[in-house]
């Protein structure tokens, strides 16, 4: 009972945080600018957005949301799309309303799938998968950001540059090796070496390659045979996203160009990994709001595209999110009312 009110008490908290954060966005981002921008700016562009451009907001939300039931269906075998979406919807809502949610999401994804008759140990694996997939394309994009920024020559000055090029390089040849790592045994033999070597050097108490070849143990049927499908499930999703980002940017006037919405985008998803508040909502905002301003875009269009951005990435699952788990609940609720109404199947005797 302790923890559950401690749970209570941090979700209420950690959502009123977000929720100052989003009100007082623009008193955030006149600070961190030094320019003046107030609900009536951001209103006024809220007020211009045609119905086109919202009908267009809207398809690249859904077509990214559709992406991603192509990454749990590739996770888990025997998972329809339909399926992936209600899980995805679900989980997102959970995640999106309580700080640290994974872990209620992971509860939740393992109450719907079990429902649906898989066995608890497709349903960790899928966990995992999905999760390594998340992971790897989340330390991806800051180096695709770095590189597009570089390569549309936005760097201030070449030691920037320099500096730029090794951040980028080394974080893809990390996520090489952890792939590589996934995929063979002599690649996760180095990796694992190394990762002791390293534990050793910090003095813990824990066998990381041992973990390591548990982890590979766990994923590698499902890595090996459907990786290309993993992959390209992220980059359309991840691209989709993008694309509303685009549209928000052009709605407002904040397009600063390719290269920077490409910073700006791989930016926002960074931040969501800020626990603090659910989702890394208002710091997701911010973010945005300040990175857009020092790409030379107005602070009014740049914090309006912020919260568009955060309302298709972030507000929208609640709702979604809470229909679709509504409608899991009143179909579980249903099939077990039909299955107590069947009558038992009559038994034939033996003369």
């Amino acid at each position: 009972m302790k923890n559950r009110w401690l749970q209570i008490t941090l979700s209420a908290l950690s959502l009123a945080l977000a929720l100052a954060l989003v009100v007082y966005l623009p008193q955030i981002v006149h600070t961190l600018t030094g320019k003046p921008v107030s609900w009536r700016e951001i209103g006024a562009l809220f007020h211009s957005l045609s119905v086109g451009t919202i009908a267009l907001m809207t398809a690249c939300w859904l077509l990214s949301l559709l992406a991603y039931t192509f990454v749990l269906t590739n996770s888990l075998p025997g998972l329809n799309n339909l399926q992936a979406l209600s899980l995805n919807a679900a989980g997102s809502a959970v995640s999106n309303l309580l700080p640290f949610g994974g872990a209620a999401g992971v509860a939740l994804t393992f109450a719907m799938t079990r429902g649906w008759g898989f066995a608890n140990r497709s349903i960790v694996v899928m966990t995992l998968v999905s999760g390594i997939w998340n992971t790897l394309f989340r330390f991806i994009l800051p180096a695709v950001g770095i590189i597009a920024l570089l390569a549309a020559g936005k760097a201030p000055n070449p030691t920037v540059a320099r500096a730029g090029w090794v951040g980028a390089v080394s974080i893809l040849a990390l996520c090489v090796i952890v792939a590589a790592a996934l995929y063979w045994d002599r690649a996760a033999a180095l990796l694992g070496k190394g990762l002791d070597f390293l534990v050793r050097l910090l003095r813990l108490k824990f066998h990381a390659s041992e973990a390591l070849e548990r982890l590979r143990k766990d994923t590698a049927e499902i890595v090996r045979s459907r990786s290309i499908g993993l992959s390209l499930a992220m980059i359309f999703f991840l691209g989709f996203q993008w694309a509303i980002m685009v549209v928000c940017m052009h709605a407002t006037g904040a397009y600063p160009g390719l290269a920077q919405s490409i910073a700006v985008f791989a930016l926002s998803r960074v931040l969501t990994s800020a626990l603090v508040t659910p989702s890394g909502a208002g710091i997701m905002e911010s973010g945005v709001a300040a990175l857009l301003y020092a790409f030379g875009v107005a602070p009014a269009p740049a914090t309006a595209t912020a919260l568009l951005f955060g309302f298709w990435t972030y507000t929208i699952e609640i709702p979604f999110g809470g229909l679709a788990l509504g409608a899991w609940a009143l179909l579980r609720r249903r099939n077990a009312r039909n299955a107590d109404a069947e009558p038992p199947s009559a038994i034939s005797k033996a003369p």
